[in-house]
């Protein structure tokens, strides 16, 4: 079965927005981010309400980036770590945009992506919105313990980022035709659920390599593109932990890929400068990352290529607690540069 989609019709990123707490504002990339809330709140009364306004705040600002209404995108697809994706919904209700809510844990960027991808390649929606959101203190709250309990990490526990990604995606010509330096999805695959041979759910990113390796593995073997071929293979949130193992796959399985592997979980936070043990986690991870650094580079042409694949760790508090095998899943987008202008 082939299971990459290359796309007869690539959308375009048209505009991308990158949001963060405080923490996120101190890493490598905090100059990046179009705005960090050194308070974590967003102006609003609980962190999960923070989540929602932080996610409203980046559709903003890519809408205005863009030169767009509110009422312009036919859709939006969005996606959190809360239960029912409640921070997606209370953000972005007031929009009135027709909306799909998206789960696929730490994944749900990329997840996200492909959907809007598929849509346009339908002619569903030609001007889509996506947005990921994740924020610290309500992952904490949801999945381990209140911040306020001082509960110890282990040393493999990683940073849940307090941090949104939204982008525009367009095959709208007329929205195009002026503008130069663009990045393009121009194919897509999805994961599939792989059993990370761990129940601990302070090890995610172990967890997570084995289903980021099917995946590049996956995509290699599928697709007439080569890992030389791309600047970067660019994980979700694996941390420093899960990407040792992911090299250590690919050495063995596909040594070709192994050199141009990159976490987002690792270029989020200064773990010199921060105790960020090993390094960042949560959805809002791969979105920022890719908002802040990968696509206005793309768009630059100073990167001309990268296979993205956000990792997902699909678990619950429950799941954790009745000593269920963590599940990872790794969702990947093929994202090009693209000259933009008359030549569309």
């Amino acid at each position: 079965m082939k299971r990459v989609k290359k796309l007869a019709t690539p959308p375009t990123f048209l505009s991308y927005a990158a949001v963060g707490g405080y923490e996120e504002s101190l890493g490598p990339l905090g100059d990046a981010f179009d705005l960090c809330d050194p308070s974590d709140s967003f102006g609003q009364r609980t962190w999960e309400s923070s989540e929602g306004e932080m996610g409203r705040s980046a559709v903003n600002i890519a809408l205005t980036k863009a030169g767009l209404s509110h009422t312009d995108p036919e859709l939006i697809i969005a996606g959190d770590l809360q239960n029912q994706c409640v921070a997606s919904s209370g953000g972005v209700a007031s929009f009135g945009i027709p909306f799909l809510g998206v789960y696929g844990a730490c994944s749900t960027c990329t997840e996200a992506l492909l959907l809007a991808s598929l849509m346009s390649e339908s002619e569903f929606s030609s001007l889509t919105v996506t947005l990921t959101t994740s924020h610290n203190s309500a992952a904490e709250r949801q999945f381990r313990t209140p911040l306020e309990y001082g509960g110890q990490r282990t040393p493999s526990a990683q940073w849940t980022a307090t941090a949104a990604g939204a982008f525009i995606l367009t095959t709208r010509e007329e929205l195009l035709s002026d503008k130069r330096g663009l990045a393009k999805i121009t194919e897509v695959m999805a994961g599939r659920i792989i059993d990370g041979a761990t129940a601990d759910g302070s090890n995610m990113g172990a967890a997570m390599a084995f289903a980021a390796a099917d995946s590049i593995i996956s995509f290699f073997s599928s697709s007439e593109v080569s890992p030389s071929s791309v600047d970067y293979i660019v994980t979700g949130d694996l941390g420093y932990v899960g990407s040792d193992i992911l090299r250590d796959i690919l050495k063995e399985k596909l040594p070709a890929a192994a050199g141009r592997h990159i976490d987002c979980g690792t270029l989020l936070y200064d773990r010199c400068a921060r105790d960020v043990h090993a390094g960042a986690s949560g959805c809002g991870t791969s979105a920022s990352v890719l908002a802040a650094y990968f696509l206005p580079n793309i768009a630059a042409g100073d990167i001309r290529r990268i296979l993205f694949l956000s990792t997902g760790a699909l678990m619950s508090p429950s799941s954790v607690l009745q000593g269920n095998n963590i599940l990872g899943i790794a969702p990947a987008v093929l994202i090009e540069h693209f000259e933009g202008g008359n030549n569309l």
